[in-house]
């Protein structure tokens, strides 16, 4: 190469490198990813190695800083990052175009190392996504605390009075389940629950269908593990539909979280006569979630109830979804009141844990 594509190379390989430590960090800090951390940092360090094949070192000798008549040029838009999510995907887009630039380059010398930069090129497209995926989704919602499952055979009275008792009790999500109606009767029963809970300013979401809570206008879906993927919703209804996803297992819940989950459904907890589950993930599953620090808001679900509750403040709950503890009972609107005092006082008790405890992360290399 001659010295105008070596300080070509110089500057490129610098623009990638530095994205790449951009996207490391932010998955690292922001998204406590560990997976992809560990990406970023095994791209970075493969680009470092193919980067040596070509000279790299040599490129930097040609390096003429002072001189770059590009080192003045800024846009308004590059002096200005309105969040943590614009940095990074800014550091992203810079990543691509840097790592195409250094592909042409290195057909100049190496047929070999171009291929190797056009297969780092093609894998920084699939980080980028799973970065967006998440970032798009953090802090978009609120922490859901009181989710109340909404299934007429469970109901002790009829279900419009039902959801009307929920809402009036202070529920901040419901979710429409029901197994057994028509797509029809579904369809309608999840409108009626969409229009009252928009009219309380509360969460509505329906169970399983993706279809059915997009026709009826509903704030969003839940998916189970043998529902549609998290992935393929994401795509059809956008950023701005809420999407929950029930895991029972770490690995679980950082696959919804890459495909673009609103928030992380954690159980079961305990026992339940809703769903048949042969594995109860339980409360140390909660606590293993919590431990991880996932950006998301997540929410314990299956057989909870007033009495068991406690336990999961203690393992570090700030959501709970719960079905026949409200809608069995002689007086839903008390029963939610009743378990969002016990999350309000259990928000409280953690916020004073949190702030006694010191703050975890060091750097690396």
């Amino acid at each position: 190469m001659d010295r105008t594509a070596m300080r070509m190379l110089d500057a490129n390989f610098n623009r990638a490198r530095e994205a790449l430590r951009t996207m490391e960090d932010y998955c690292r800090f922001v998204l406590n990813d560990s997976g992809l951390s560990a990406t970023c940092k095994t791209l970075r360090h493969e680009l470092c190695a193919q980067m040596a094949l070509l000279g790299g070192a040599d490129a930097m000798l040609v390096r003429n800083t002072p001189g770059d008549v590009g080192v003045p040029i800024k846009t308004s838009d590059e002096l200005t990052r309105g969040s943590l999510e614009n940095i990074v995907l800014a550091g992203s887009k810079r990543l691509t175009e840097a790592l195409r630039v250094l592909e042409e380059l290195a057909k100049l010398k190496s047929a070999a190392v171009a291929a190797h930069l056009e297969s780092l090129r093609y894998q920084s497209y699939t980080v980028e996504q799973a970065i967006c995926r998440q970032a798009a989704q953090r802090n978009r919602i609120p922490r859901l605390g009181l989710h109340v499952l909404l299934t007429e055979s469970l109901c002790r009275h009829p279900w419009r009075e039902t959801l009307t008792a929920i809402l009036t009790g202070g529920a901040d999500v419901v979710q429409l389940r029901e197994k057994q109606l028509s797509d029809r009767d579904l369809f309608n029963r999840a409108r009626i629950v969409a229009e009252e809970c928009r009219a309380h300013g509360r969460i509505s979401i329906m169970n399983d269908r993706m279809d059915i809570a997009l026709a009826a206008g509903a704030s969003g879906v839940h998916l189970g593990q043998d529902d549609m993927p998290c992935e393929q919703a994401r795509r059809v209804a956008g950023s701005d539909f809420i999407i929950g996803v029930s895991t029972e297992n770490l690995h679980q819940a950082q696959a919804a979280a890459r495909a673009g989950a609103s928030y992380i459904g954690a159980g079961p907890m305990f026992p339940t006569s809703t769903k048949n589950k042969p594995r109860l993930a339980g409360p140390e599953y909660l606590k293993e979630l919590v431990k991880a620090e996932f950006n998301l808001p997540t929410v314990a679900i299956g057989g909870i109830s007033d009495e068991n509750l406690p336990a999961l403040i203690a393992a570090g709950a700030q959501a709970v979804a719960v079905s026949s503890a409200v809608i069995s009972s002689d007086d839903p609107a008390a029963a939610c009141k009743r378990l969002r005092e016990m999350l309000a006082a259990g928000d409280a008790t953690q916020e004073v844990n949190a702030d006694a405890t010191p703050k975890r992360g060091a750097p690396h290399a």
